[in-house]
Order: structure tokens, then C-alpha cells, then sequence
């Protein structure tokens, strides 16, 4: 198993800053088809590895410790890693 980040941390801070917060996880190579969402996304990968592709085709890789703030309506899919991943996440709006 890679690098982990601390998980209760991460969703303490997490809480502070946003709302309906709520951690998952998925196993290795699992895949979320391209959609969108009506709030500003905070996310944070506590565990593995998970890339985010972007309507335009833009990559945002995140690895354990990594945040990423999504814009409200940004179209995205996303591919979990090998090592399968874990991560926080609220809504920002």
C-alpha cells in the first residue's frame, strides 16, 4: 500500500470549510462517466491514486494529501488508480 494521509484530519478540515461532507472509496480501475455537478466540489484523496479528466480534456491527477476545488457545472469524469482510491469531499456552494 502507498502513501496514506490522514483521513480524520483531512475531513476535519474538510468541515470547516464546507458542507454535506462525506468521505468514499473505490476499488483499482474503477471509472465515473463524464458528468457535472450544480455546487463547487472540495475534495481531498486521503488514499491511492484517482484522475479527474476534465470536459476539455484536462487531467488533474490526485494522490494522497491532494485537494481539488471543481467548479460548479464543470463536466468531468474520472479513473481510480491501481491501488484502488479513498477520498473526503463536500460542497463549497
Amino acid at each position: 500500500m502507498g502513501p496514506v494521509a490522514d483521513p480524520t484530519a483531512i475531513e476535519e478540515g474538510v468541515r470547516k470549510e464546507a458542507r454535506d461532507v462525506y468521505g468514499w472509496s473505490n476499488g483499482p480501475g474503477d471509472r465515473y462517466g463524464e458528468h457535472e455537478h450544480a455546487y463547487t466540489k472540495l475534495l481531498y484523496c486521503t488514499r491511492g491514486s484517482i484522475d479527474f479528466i476534465l470536459g476539455d480534456g484536462r487531467r488533474i491527477a490526485l494522490r494522497p494529501g491532494d485537494r481539488m476545488v471543481l467548479p460548479a457545472m464543470t463536466r468531468h469524469s474520472a479513473v481510480v488508480g491501481p491501488d484502488g482510491c479513498a477520498c473526503v469531499e463536500g460542497k463549497l456552494n
